[in-house]
């Protein structure tokens, strides 16, 4: 697992990225929930990505894993999630969480089970659905608390336990900084789109077998500024982002808009709220508006390397309806200083 950090400092190619969490970490904090089984072995060389074959995910359930072996597959496992998620009479209704407004959060992509800190005044904790078990959500359940997963949708990390389910086709130019990391081609008429929809839908699955309430879907831009190996449009991303929301919903989950700021306005009708970074820093809270508009919330969060201050940014964030935080670029519970009005069980 990796943690989000500043690359490059340019709103338009912002990526975040993680420290490295040991992969028996890993294993033992997901498989063991989703899979009861072990992970697969070996994983595509870092320095030069070696084709894999067209099995399914193995990180989902066993009954998952049968519905996500090809693409038709994966169409019809999607239907039967949807199927799931509609009304006793045949009407489709929401029966995912619908954040409030004035949800409040706390976000950790660093620690696992005992060593979060599951004692801070919020509505919402946003942690790594890899690294923390159903125990860990059952945990914040018990406090009346919201738990979304945190899940990479838009690159590839070498040393996640379904990383050698990803084709070599499907990764495209290296994500600068991080050594053998890939972003991944998201765009529809890619020959692999099918796949990747199947490796996504097993990882929203094994939030959702879990006990989590929603999604945060990462790297979900790679048009934006960045090098993805690939022609990426405006059209494709958006295309692929409506994707992911669509399927995390159809799980009986919520999902977060993450970063992005470009395609709000096309969005925010999909998503149910944002999680940005630094958006005080790079000037770009009034994007975020249409979330305000339709009663969703926002969250932002603003990093103490880069200068940022709660007495700088509060305010701001708080005539704009958005709930703002100051914590640590490493994300890893050492940081967190709300603002005054953004505590509290809200969700």
């Amino acid at each position: 697992m990796e943690h989000r950090v500043t690359v490059v400092d340019a709103p338009s190619s912002r990526t975040r990225r993680f420290v490295r969490v040991p992969a028996l970490l890993v294993v033992a904090g997901f498989l063991a929930t989703t899979c009861g089984g072990s992970s697969p072995a070996g994983g595509v060389d870092s320095s030069h990505p070696s084709p894999h074959d067209d099995a399914g995910s193995q990180v989902d359930s066993g009954t998952a894993r049968s519905g996500v072996r090809d693409g038709s597959s994966a169409r019809d496992a999607l239907a039967n999630d949807a199927s799931r998620s509609t009304s006793t009479d045949g009407a489709s209704a929401p029966t995912h969480w619908i954040p409030a407004e004035d949800t409040t959060f706390y976000w950790d992509l660093s620690n696992a089970d005992s060593t979060v800190d599951n004692t801070v005044n919020v509505g919402a904790y946003d942690i790594d659905g890899w690294n923390n078990s159903a125990s860990e959500v059952a945990v914040l359940h018990a406090r009346g608390l919201k738990v979304v997963c945190y899940m990479d949708v838009g690159t590839y990390e070498p040393d996640r336990p379904d990383s050698t389910d990803f084709p070599a086709s499907l990764l495209g130019n290296g994500v600068q900084g991080w050594p053998g990391e890939y972003w991944l081609d998201v765009r529809p008429s890619s020959p692999n789109y099918a796949k990747l929809q199947a490796i996504m839908l097993a990882r929203f699955r094994g939030c959702r077998s879990k006990g989590f309430d929603g999604v945060e879907p990462d790297n979900i831009d790679s048009f934006d500024g960045n090098d993805p190996g690939f022609p990426t449009t405006a059209a494709d991303q958006l295309a692929y982002d409506e994707w992911v929301a669509e399927t995390v919903h159809s799980l009986g989950l919520a999902v977060f808009q993450k970063n992005d700021t470009g395609q709000v306005a096309d969005l925010v009708a999909s998503f149910d709220g944002e999680l940005d970074e630094e958006c005080n820093k790079y000037s770009e809270c009034a994007t975020l508006a249409p979330y305000t508009a339709a009663h969703k919330p926002i969250w932002n969060a603003e990093y103490q390397e880069d200068g940022e201050t709660t007495g700088a940014f509060c305010p701001a964030d708080d005539s704009a309806n958005i709930a703002g935080a100051l914590l640590s670029l490493n994300l890893d519970g050492s940081l967190f200083q709300p603002c005054p009005d953004d505590v509290g069980l809200h969700n």
